[in-house]
């Protein structure tokens, strides 16, 4: 989730009236953090969270959301964050995220609140993005500076729920995405002008309410009290020990104490330099020196970044020399940025080490990822050798040792970081700069390999739904005994929504002569779970599984070149209705009855049910009691 500094964004919601201006907003080029936005998306809309993701209705929203802003002719520039920075400064911060990530999933498991975002939501908003044609880029790490300076270059607003917006000096402003009225498109009187009504915060007006006070000392404010960067035990002590000028004193000022008080204290200084020598004169000698070297460096995060994210926008490309630059192929810094490679790739490059993220499943089990651990190790091994110089110089002592990577993964209700070896693979794919040289059939025979599936197995299988045939051939050998029958059969019935809605659509069904599809893709919708059905544990953990196997088949497919052509994710999984059919395949309903409507549907399942049941365990077809 989103997190910025501690209290700040709802301390200037609370004085909305002086801080924000009403705007109309239309005709203008607009910066959208891609990270605050999919997230906001997908919990303000009333999707379901508990079953892995409905991503074909989140692709709806997303659709609707930009549609909207083409209607007001506003120009939307998507600016997504990238990997983990490499001086790891947030590390702590993204543990304690991953832990209340799994704190939040397990009580979504049992029937109560949280929010946890569907795996794969990344990938689904990426592909919405590509269809609508809406320019993105993903930065090679933490996003806010680069917005921030793409938009005073071009001068227009930020879109965003990051907190660390209210400290940036944006010329046009920032619009929180809670006060962004998108679903509310309003006409200009006499016009046919159309706009979006939003709520714009500029600093000064903050700085105004705190007499005048400098911008410069808001980089300081958002360390001391507390942003993703800094989190020390020493300025705990600064903060019992100075004696903040409250200002008001009633319910609200109580509940900002240390904004207020804060700022207050802060508007006295003139300079960021007399206020921090001030702070230091709060700590003990032998810390001083110490600490300030880490809230300078911090500060930094709120100055202009060096890189020109203008110049990928003009030209396809662009160079950040503030972030890293560990002298990567040039192609995967290209796809980097194209968002063709996930920052899980990069992160794997630069720090050999992963997070792996908690879904809403069974935890009284293995993490759902340890399933895709093979293929993991397969993807470490073509980035093993990319980067010869980051080296431990007390490892070039020791004898040698297999390469390894760190994985964070949850362990029961907790994380681990557990140590991975990569897997050593030929020697014509140990060189990173050159894998895009391979053929083609040397780059699908290591994917199809690794995912233990035959070539011809694919074949009747249509070019979109191969690679995740191939994924699910991998998974029915692979999942836990708790995988059935219903649940293989459900999820490929799942995978007919994207081609019956492409039927449906087609002139031969429109005219009346088509083969039922539409009548299919809407039973299918009837028989999607309705919400606050209780989750069957065993059923969600072999979906999550599925999606682990899936979102590292998709990043050994990316890493290869796409040796299978990427498939469409936006109707290939949608929780609801997966979880609906086994229900339904379970008391009722039998494939034969659902798929009668559309032959052509038929016949497709039965090319998609024919490949993975030649790999899977003879006992998942035993008659039920047999097994």
């Amino acid at each position: 989730m989103i997190m910025g500094i501690r209290g700040l964004m709802s301390f200037v919601e609370d004085h909305s009236n002086e801080f924000f201006t009403d705007v109309k907003l239309r005709d203008t080029k607009i910066i959208i953090d891609g990270y605050a936005l999919f997230h906001r998306l997908y919990f303000s809309s009333n999707l379901e969270l508990r079953y892995g993701g409905d991503y074909d209705s989140f692709t709806d929203v997303v659709q609707k959301f930009f549609e909207s802003l083409f209607a007001c002719k506003i120009c939307p520039y998507v600016v997504l964050d990238g990997g983990c920075d490499i001086s790891d400064k947030k590390l702590n911060t993204l543990k304690d995220r991953a832990r209340e990530k799994i704190q939040m999933a397990h009580s979504l498991s049992v029937g109560g609140g949280g929010y946890v975002c569907p795996l794969l939501i990344r990938e689904v908003f990426i592909q919405v993005l590509t269809k609508l044609q809406v320019c993105f880029v993903q930065c090679f790490s933490e996003a806010d500076r680069d917005i921030m300076t793409l938009a005073n270059h071009w001068n227009c607003p930020v879109l965003s729920s990051d907190s660390d917006f209210c400290i940036f000096d944006l010329k046009s402003g920032f619009c929180p995405l809670n006060g962004f009225q998108w679903r509310n498109v309003n006409t200009i009187k006499g016009t046919r002008d159309r706009y979006i009504p939003a709520k714009c915060f500029f600093l000064d007006a903050l700085c105004c309410h705190f007499g005048i006070m400098n911008k410069t000392l808001l980089p300081l404010f958002a360390v001391l009290c507390g942003n993703d960067h800094v989190n020390l035990p020493v300025m705990e002590t600064f903060l019992s020990k100075v004696r903040f000028p409250l200002g008001a004193a009633n319910s609200k000022g109580r509940r900002h104490h240390r904004v207020l008080g804060l700022l207050n204290w802060l508007s006295r200084f003139a300079d960021p330099t007399e206020a921090l020598d001030s702070v230091l004169n709060h700590l003990p000698k032998k810390r001083r020196g110490t600490v300030k070297e880490l809230l300078c460096r911090s500060m930094e995060e709120y100055v202009q970044a060096q890189g020109r994210l203008q110049d990928f926008f003009q030209h396809g490309a662009y160079t950040c020399p503030d972030t890293w630059n560990p002298g990567l192929p040039p192609w995967v810094l290209a796809a980097l940025a194209r968002g063709q490679l996930s920052p899980f790739i990069s992160d794997a490059l630069v720090l050999r080490r992963t997070i792996l993220h908690t879904q809403v499943e069974n935890m009284q089990r293995p993490n759902a990822h340890r399933i895709s651990l093979p293929i993991r190790q397969v993807i470490y091994g073509l980035l093993v050798n990319a980067l010869p110089h980051v080296r431990n110089v007390a490892w070039d002592a020791l004898p040698p040792q297999p390469p390894t990577f760190s994985e964070v993964e949850r362990i029961n209700k907790n994380i681990k970081t557990s140590i991975v070896n990569a897997v050593e693979l030929p020697k014509d794919h140990s060189d990173l700069s050159k894998l895009t040289e391979l053929s083609l059939a040397s780059r699908q025979m290591l994917l199809l390999e690794t995912l233990k599936v035959k070539q011809s197995l694919l074949d009747p299988v249509p070019a979109a739904l191969k690679l995740p045939v191939a994924v699910s051939c991998y998974w029915v050998q692979h999942a836990e005994a708790t995988l059935k029958l219903h649940h293989l059969q459900a999820l490929l019935l799942g995978m007919l929504l994207g081609p019956l809605r492409a039927m449906a659509s087609s002139p031969e069904e429109k005219a009346g002569r088509g083969g039922g599809a539409e009548t299919l893709y809407a039973e299918l919708q009837r028989v999607k779970a309705p919400p606050g059905t209780r989750l069957d544990l065993d059923t969600a953990h072999v979906f999550c599984q599925w999606q682990c196997c899936l979102q590292m088949g998709l990043y050994l497919n990316q890493l290869l070149s796409t040796p299978l052509p990427e498939p469409d994710l936006t109707r290939l999984y949608s929780g609801s209705l997966v979880h609906g059919l086994c229900r339904q395949l379970l008391t009722s309903a039998s494939v034969e009855s659902l798929l009668r409507l559309c032959p052509e549907a038929q016949q497709l399942y039965e090319h998609l049910f024919s490949a993975t049941r030649s790999c899977a365990p003879a006992e998942l077809f035993l008659p039920k009691g047999k097994v």
